[in-house]
């Protein structure tokens, strides 16, 4: 229902042309303000939302209203309190008003300085401990700070005991070396920071005459912060938006963060963010501007727009939920679609992505003639069944679960067939993907008899095997955390020892046959955390720390991770599964998951990985649903307002086929069969199981090494070698022989013509046009070698563009 009352809201939406747009909506932040000590304070943003969907800046445009004047003062539009009680705020902007609850208490208790709430985040928003600054692996100029901060006792110390005297003066504090060259007063190899009658010099100065105390151990922790506004659309250069930071603490009371906060933008050509949090528009684009506090980084979505854009969006009814979302996307960015491909394109488009295969011209004609609207989704079920699309996904699984002989563990090639046939069983009897993940993470038994352990015998080390399991059940690359805190996500160096603690009693031993080892259990066995010195506890990566006693740790974390309680699995996979249909994730990397690379559209993503997990994680379900969206099945020629889009899906993208799909295509239009190592003869390259089994075409065209877990294994970029390979190597030219296709229609007296057209139809799934053909017969004239004319017509289709690429 929701996305039902979003998509009326959508094609209601028409062009601004002689009307000013009217306020439709007033949103206030915070939606309420906590004052709780002397020096407490609360910035308050307003936002108006318009009909023509874009938003704007209205705090200072806002009547300020407060019920009891006495409460608190305003300063721009902060507040400040000045005696206990609880009042409201009224703030109106034409005819709409928003009213929040004003709540003080403890005005007359000054809160006293704390080193890690108050003076750590001046390093990070000054850029003290960053990679380039204080907080390289060797520090700079003789001091050292934690990168990010990952380390606070470590830096209280180095600043205050490493050195004395020198860096902190106690009895002049404006005389500490860390002062004067903060704000300039002594020659500082990163210049000055920050201003001398700045609040944040104001709070070192005060820390280090109430004595560089460290902070107690009941101090309150922040345990989360947010980002105001979620999103925003300007209008044209040079409109600004200003941002709030609100940081929640454990002791229950809510501070404002904004200007303690570090701020940075994914694309600043585009909305370039201030130290202060004031977003500038600039260019047309999308960014992401984020705010960083303690641990803590959260985002929100800019767009901007040309001032004052005419915009008319398109009247289209979806398919389903996804062409809903998709286009509510589109139309806030002031894009419209690309028409439906035609029967042709789809059926093409859709044999590869489903099958990998083309149609044959049987397949083709039967499709054409079909008259019923309902073809496209009657090819779709019927693909969705067919044993080659099991095949596709075994082969992508394949890839992410790194199947592969040999290597430093020297896998055997029975391990890796047994893994591989394990996973088709899987894939087709359609066990449930939280299922089939749960009886990979939490195996135990023999690498022969229960193939799912080789998950655990292709890595050994623990700490990888963690990553692993974050990066291609997640989506997230937590390695940097293994040394530091995320420089660009939430995740702590303490979380990724808890969660490599998941993996730290695996045993394992030699099985009967010396080809097999037998993962168990062990019951013992810790993660030491380099910094602390101690025993890391087991913790999910954003969720609880779970009750281990008595219990297998691997079982603990495999259903939580494969549950909607892990709110990263689902749409985790969703991302997957969509960028194999588009050829760009909606998270792109697909395994790359953090704050700083967010969605493009959240909102689908949020939506898909929903249904994914309504559908109890059938992914055939999924499949189906965005096959049969428009969003899909849109025609890959632009129109003029979404020729520089790449990232919202207003058109399909021209995807070379991947490395396997094209080697299979070629044996196939070609009439010939492949011979890989320890298959039999005709196998398709999709269902090569072992990693380590390749030859110069796969290679060529980018075929994984199953390596690593990293999705950039796979290379789908064109490349000089795969052309010269196609127009001068064997593959081709030795297939066209060796398949003799042409040599059978000849025998069978085809007029040429016609193997032309059948030739088309069998590469291209389409017949050649008027002006194709007008252009081809010459080639036929009386006279001519025939034979020689279709070999080159043949060879030029198998080399054509339209034959490389999904489009």
């Amino acid at each position: 229902m929701i996305h039902r009352i979003a998509w009326t809201l959508v094609v209601g939406l028409t062009a601004q042309c002689a009307l000013a747009a009217e306020l439709v909506e007033l949103r206030v932040f915070p939606k309420n303000v906590q004052l709780t000590s002397k020096r407490a304070y609360q910035s308050v943003v307003v936002q108006g939302v318009y009909d023509d969907g874009l938003t704007r800046d209205l705090t200072s445009k806002a009547t300020w209203t407060l019920g009891d004047g006495n409460l608190a003062r305003r300063e721009g539009n902060t507040l400040f309190p000045t005696a206990d009680g609880k009042t409201e705020l009224t703030l109106s902007v034409d005819s709409k008003s928003e009213k929040i609850p004003v709540v003080i208490e403890k005005n007359a208790v000054d809160r006293p300085i704390s080193f890690n709430l108050d003076v750590m985040p001046i390093f990070m928003k000054a850029g003290c401990n960053t990679g380039s600054c204080h907080g390289a692996a060797r520090g700079k100029d003789g001091f050292m700070l934690s990168l990010f901060g990952y380390d606070p006792n470590g830096d209280h110390f180095r600043i205050t005991r490493e050195q004395l005297g020198r860096r902190i003066n106690l009895a002049y504090p404006e005389s500490s070396l860390m002062v004067e060259k903060s704000v300039g007063a002594v020659p500082h190899s990163g210049g000055k920071r920050f201003e001398a009658d700045s609040t944040m010099n104001k709070v070192l100065i005060e820390w280090i005459e109430n004595g560089t105390p460290n902070d107690p151990a009941d101090q309150a922790k922040c345990t989360g912060i947010e980002l105001y506004p979620k999103q925003a659309v300007l209008d044209g250069t040079g409109e600004t938006q200003q941002l709030l930071v609100l940081g929640s603490y454990s002791d229950g009371t809510v501070r404002d963060l904004t200007s303690m906060a570090a701020f940075f933008s994914s694309n600043d050509s585009s909305a370039a963010i201030s130290e202060d949090g004031l977003v500038t528009a600039g260019d047309r684009g999308e960014a992401f501007v984020m705010a960083r506090f303690d641990i803590y980084t959260v985002g929100s979505q800019f767009l901007t727009l040309p001032k004052g854009l005419q915009f008319a969006p398109v009247q289209e009814a979806p398919a389903n939920y996804i062409d809903e979302l998709v286009q509510a996307k589109l139309t806030k960015i002031r894009l419209n679609p690309s028409e439906l491909c035609s029967d042709e394109e789809f059926l093409r488009r859709i044999y590869i992505d489903l099958i990998g295969l083309l149609p044959t011209a049987s397949e083709y004609n039967a499709f054409m003639a079909d008259a019923d609207p309902a073809k496209r989704t009657k090819k779709v079920d019927e693909l969705l069944n067919r044993k080659e699309f099991t095949e596709m996904w075994v082969s992508k699984w394949s890839e992410w679960l790194m199947m592969r002989s040999g290597g430093t563990n020297q896998i055997s090639d029975k391990s890796i067939v047994q893994y591989y046939q394990w996973l088709v069983d899987q894939v087709a009897n359609n066990v449930p993907t939280d299922e089939m993940v749960r009886n990979i993470l939490a195996s135990s038994g023999g690498t022969f008899s229960s193939p799912a352990t080789n998950f655990y015998e292709l890595e050994r080390d623990q700490l990888k095997v963690a990553e692993n399991v974050a990066q291609v059940f997640m989506g997230m690359r937590i390695q940097c955390a293994q040394c530091h805190n995320h420089p660009f996500d939430r995740w702590t160096q303490d979380e990724y020892y808890e969660f490599a603690a998941f993996f730290s009693q695996i045993g394992r031993k030699q099985g009967e046959d010396v080809r097999e080892k037998i993962i168990f259990n062990r019951g013992g066995g810790e993660v030491r955390h380099p910094v602390t010195g101690k025993n890391s506890v087991p913790k999910f990566l954003g969720g609880d720390r779970p009750d281990m006693k008595g219990r297998d740790r691997r079982e603990v974390l495999a259903n939580w991770l494969a549950s909607p309680e892990n709110p990263y699995f689902a749409s985790n996979l969703s991302n997957r599964i969509w960028q194999h249909f588009f050829g760009i994730g909606i998270v792109e990397p697909v395994d790359d998951v953090r704050v700083s690379n967010p969605p493009s559209n959240p909102e689908l993503l949020d939506a898909l990985a929903s249904k994914f997990t309504e559908y109890r994680y059938d992914f055939r379900k999924l499949v189906r649903d965005i096959c049969l969206s428009k969003t899909y099945q849109r025609s890959t020629k632009r129109n003029e307002t979404n020729m520089s889009d790449e990232l919202n899906f207003a058109h399909q993208s021209v995807r070379r086929i991947k490395a396997e799909s094209m080697l299979d295509v070629i044996s196939q239009v070609t009439q010939t069969k492949d011979d890989f190592a320890k298959l039999p003869v005709g196998a398709r390259a999709v269902q090569i199981a072992d990693g380590n089994t390749s030859n110069y075409f796969l290679t060529t065209f980018g075929r994984a090494k199953r390596e690593t877990a990293c999705s950039c294994e796979v290379r789908m970029e064109p490349t000089l070698s795969q052309a010269l390979h196609l127009m001068n190597g064997d593959t081709v030219n030795q297939k066209m022989v060796q398949g003799a296709l042409l040599k059978g229609m000849l025998n069978a007296k085809t007029p040429p013509m016609e193997i032309v057209d059948q030739l088309y139809v069998m590469c291209l799934t389409r017949h050649p046009t008027d002006a194709e053909k007008e252009r081809l017969k010459p080639l036929f004239a009386e006279g001519a070698n025939v034979e020689h004319a279709l070999e080159d017509v043949y060879w030029a289709l198998l080399n054509s563009r339209e034959f490389l690429f999904n489009h």
